[in-house]
């Protein structure tokens, strides 16, 4: 347990030197940028030299970034709370010394705030990102991990399991499971992970610690612990210095719809459901116009050509129209550029035998019926762009769920019909997740996370996400 618990030591160390060297390089690179390489002791109201500001400024930066807990082991490697938290730092630090000068009536030098603010959490921003590549090569050799213990029941523990197991840059790493109270036999294995035992009784998880070496233990659904017990091994694994996860069963769910309430010591999780609803809507609708209408704009003279190359290429229409369900089961005609034969519907029977897309939609890497043209487009994207005329027509957003095809809407279970609630995207979650190469079940599960976790961030996310795939062409077929 002490060889793996020293990761965490020396990446903070190691993050700790880098912020050190980041915030003394953007402070001092303000000094020099506002007053030269000439020594200067100009002073601020108070005598007090810019030197001596400047070497105050660089300490408090890098213990408020300490303050914040950004080097802390839980936030490195996934997710953006890392981010986060080096922003909130730094920007309640500038805040504060605004605060201050305005209160205190102190001149300071905007053009050495100015500088020394963007420029230091840029590189602070960059160096986390760069920490993080490293990092997120190591976990996958399976290094620089917490071993995981997963107590609870059998379904619980295997789905979480299973959910850690593909996303090894979380930096958990699950190595036995713990099902208290539930009976299934040491030798028998969840998802590949061996039960060492089921007692409902503190020393016995505590013996199966010490017996896997693990270094923190998540608490999953359906275990059979009295809430005594619990807070017993809570205590228990405190002194051990073993980390304590509690992993509700709560799946596809984003950390700010996440809040916790206490009532009488009782942490309590409340939910919330986002709503396309008032100032939300119009928010994402105005963000469609001006951006759809900015990207018509400078895109027109490569539709143009892209047009006239179709017309070349092929005989029929340079458009292909094709009927698809819009938000709340409203038909509609969606623009692509044409990329198949005209008569492409009718050899669709004689293809379905090679369909390589998923259990609903027909895909084909090499299909017959694509064209010359219509094979470039396609790997670069290029067709979708006529869609930003039904984006600016509001038909379709600029990020939502894939346009189903009516025939696919009329096989929709009762739950898949919740990607109905948002318009249809040009792109989305299944864009830069894969496309082409997804399940049917992960794409559904990709929308309807969509649609359960909209936020405007999120969609500035993804269209940045989606310059990636559309480059690297990704399942584009």
């Amino acid at each position: 347990m002490g060889d793996s618990g020293d990761w965490r030591v020396r990446t903070s160390r190691l993050l700790g030197a880098v912020d050190a060297f980041v915030v003394c390089w953007a402070v001092i690179g303000a000094y020099i940028v506002r007053f030269g390489l000439e020594p200067n002791f100009a002073v601020l109201g108070n005598d007090v030299a810019y030197g001596a500001f400047s070497i105050g400024l660089i300490v408090a930066w890098w213990l408020m970034l300490g303050a914040w807990n950004s080097r802390q082991s839980r936030v490195l490697g996934s997710g953006p709370d890392e981010y986060k938290r080096v922003a909130a730092a730094s920007l309640w630090l500038f805040g504060l010394i605004a605060i201050f000068s305005y209160v205190l009536r102190v001149d300071t030098a905007r053009g050495y705030v100015g500088f020394a603010l963007p420029v230091g959490l840029t590189g602070l921003l960059l160096a986390r990102w760069l920490l993080r590549q490293h990092l997120n090569v190591d976990r996958l050799r399976g290094d620089r991990v917490s071993r995981l213990l997963l107590l609870g029941g059998p379904s619980a523990v295997a789905h979480l399991a299973r959910t850690l197991f593909e996303a090894p840059h979380a930096g958990y790493l699950p190595i036995a499971a713990y099902t208290p109270g539930v009976s299934i036999g040491t030798s028998e294995k969840i998802i590949e992970l061996p039960v060492v035992g089921h007692a409902a009784e503190v020393p016995s998880i505590l013996d199966a610690i010490d017996q896997t070496n693990a270094d923190a233990v998540a608490v999953s659904a359906g275990v059979q612990l009295h809430p005594q017990t619990l807070r017993h091994l809570g205590w228990e694994l405190a002194a051990k210095n073993v980390a304590l996860i509690m992993a509700p069963a709560l799946t596809d769910i984003a950390g700010p719809r996440i809040h916790t309430q206490q009532v009488a010591g009782l942490p309590l999780i409340h939910v919330t459901t986002p709503t396309l609803e008032g100032g939300q809507r119009v928010a994402k609708r105005m963000f469609d116009i001006v951006v759809s209408g900015l990207l018509i704009t400078v895109t027109f003279p490569l539709m143009v050509v892209l047009g006239l190359l179709i017309k070349l290429d092929s005989t029929g229409p340079i458009l292909f129209r094709q009927n698809r369900v819009g938000m709340e089961g409203r038909h509609f005609k969606m623009l692509k550029f044409r990329t198949m034969i005209t008569d492409a519907e009718r050899l669709l029977p004689e293809l379905a035998s090679r369909n390589e897309g998923n259990e609903v939609l027909f895909k084909m890497k090499n299909d017959p019926r694509v064209t010359r043209v219509g094979k470039i487009l396609r790997r670069l994207s290029l067709d979708e762009l006529p869609q930003l005329f039904n984006i600016l027509g509001g038909s379709m957003s600029l990020v939502g769920p894939r346009p189903p095809l009516p025939q696919e809407v009329e096989t929709y279970e009762n739950d898949v019909r919740r990607r109905l609630l948002v318009k249809p995207g040009l792109t989305g979650l299944w864009q830069v997740s894969g496309r082409s190469n997804l399940s049917w079940q992960d794409s559904v599960r990709l929308d309807l996370y969509y649609v359960e976790n909209w936020s405007l961030a999120a969609d500035l996310v993804i269209l940045l996400r989606t310059v990636r795939a559309v480059f690297s062409s990704t399942g584009a077929y």
